[in-house]
């Protein structure tokens, strides 16, 4: 296995895949006949995240993700499809002004995208889906600081999304340390 394979072995194994090196190559020979680039795909990622963060009108924000079949991985086993997503953006949106949202490093294997992302915002308004349930405001700047693994269909759609973050930090910001 050379480390290209290692590294696409590492990054499936982390969304519970089994790749074998075989696997890896056929994986590879398929990634070659995508319908979209590693930067369109990064664009459409980008987008997507805009559109969710900073708010769109529905159906273009729905243009991005495969809405029937996403998933959605989060931090303690939580999970939930396009409608859980969208309902906890909707409260980012209301909770929170001055929202603004960049992503770092962006590494790109295929139909997959694994990146830092930083989401920002002032909360001013009431947050009712933090990880601690209902929170009152506190005026403070607030920082989500997330590692993300997306996958993309053959159509450019999103289908699943894994996120890794400190909460601990997260409540601290919020005004709920020990929650």
């Amino acid at each position: 296995m050379n480390r290209r394979e290692a590294i696409q072995c590492g990054i499936a194994g982390v969304m519970g895949v089994a790749v074998s090196p075989t696997n890896a190559n056929a994986q590879r020979k398929a990634a070659m006949t995508q319908k979209f680039t590693r930067d369109e795909l990064t664009a459409r990622l980008i987008k997507a995240g805009e559109l969710e963060v900073l708010g769109g009108p529905a159906d273009e924000i729905a243009s991005y993700f495969d809405t029937r079949n996403f998933r959605f991985h989060g931090p303690g086993g939580y999970q939930t499809d396009y409608a859980g997503l969208n309902a906890y953006f909707e409260s980012v949106r209301a909770a929170f002004d001055d929202r603004s949202i960049r992503r770092g490093i962006m590494i790109v294997e295929g139909n997959l995208i694994a990146c830092q992302t930083w989401i920002e915002g002032r909360f001013v308004r009431e947050f009712t889906k933090s990880p601690a349930g209902s929170l009152p405001p506190n005026g403070a700047r607030v920082t989500w600081d997330l590692i993300n693994i997306f996958r993309f269909d053959d159509d450019g759609l999103l289908v699943e999304e894994f996120v890794r973050t400190d909460y601990r930090t997260f409540l601290r910001q919020l005004g709920a340390a020990g929650k």
